[in-house]
């Protein structure tokens, strides 16, 4: 039961620590909105990383190859929606810039919150990597052992407890960076830098560099 734990904290850590173009999205998105819009944007992640987590532990090798095809499509899928949403996050702040809008943070309603959470959710579910990582941990750690199910659900809900604790550290320093970065100029910037990283990071993915 230990060892399942450990190696669910492990798996959750090491595939939310890297800081990619989803990472760089959430914190973008938190400083341009609120903290409780960047939890909702980071529980979507940590659930969609559960989901990946769970998905590997039912379906081990099986789920490995049936992937293999679509692998290709996936990665291109998921690089157009982050340009996507690079492209966006950066015209909205010129529009923002160029209209003197003031710089308090928009009122956040039920709505957007949903709408943040679905968003990051399905950016994470198209991500090919989360899905072969946890493969790849599943099918090197049971290897020649025998797995229960409370062991297979204890490493699920510590892959989706590591990986939301991370995700909502991002949250939390978007909206520390928010907080900082409270006039017109500064958040021009900070989306102006967070497109452009988002955009090599999603040409990056579409090239298949890892």
């Amino acid at each position: 039961m230990t060892a399942a734990l450990v190696a669910g904290l492990l798996a959750g850590y090491g595939i939310a620590v890297p800081v990619g173009a989803v990472a760089t999205h959430l914190v973008s998105l938190t400083a341009r909105t609120s903290l409780r819009t960047g939890v909702s944007a980071a529980l979507g992640v940590a659930t969609a990383d559960g989901l990946y987590a769970l998905a590997a532990v039912l379906g081990g090798s099986a789920l490995a190859t049936a992937l293999l095809p679509v692998l290709e499509p996936l990665r291109w899928a998921s690089a157009l929606v982050l340009a996507v949403l690079a492209v966006r996050g950066v015209l909205s702040a010129l529009r923002d810039y160029r209209d003197r809008r003031p710089v308090g943070r928009a009122a956040e309603t039920p709505q957007g919150v949903g709408r943040a959470y679905l968003g990051l959710l399905g950016i994470t579910l198209l991500n090919p990597t989360t899905v072969v990582y946890f493969t790849a941990l599943v099918l090197g750690g049971s290897a020649g052992t025998s797995v229960t199910p409370l062991e297979q659900g204890v490493f699920v809900l510590a892959a989706l407890a590591a990986s939301a604790s991370w995700q909502l550290l991002l949250a939390g320093g978007g909206a520390l960076l928010g907080r900082v970065l409270t006039g017109r100029r500064g958040r021009l910037v900070t989306s102006l830098v967070s497109g452009a990283v988002i955009l090599a990071l999603a040409l990056r993915m579409a090239l298949g560099s890892s």
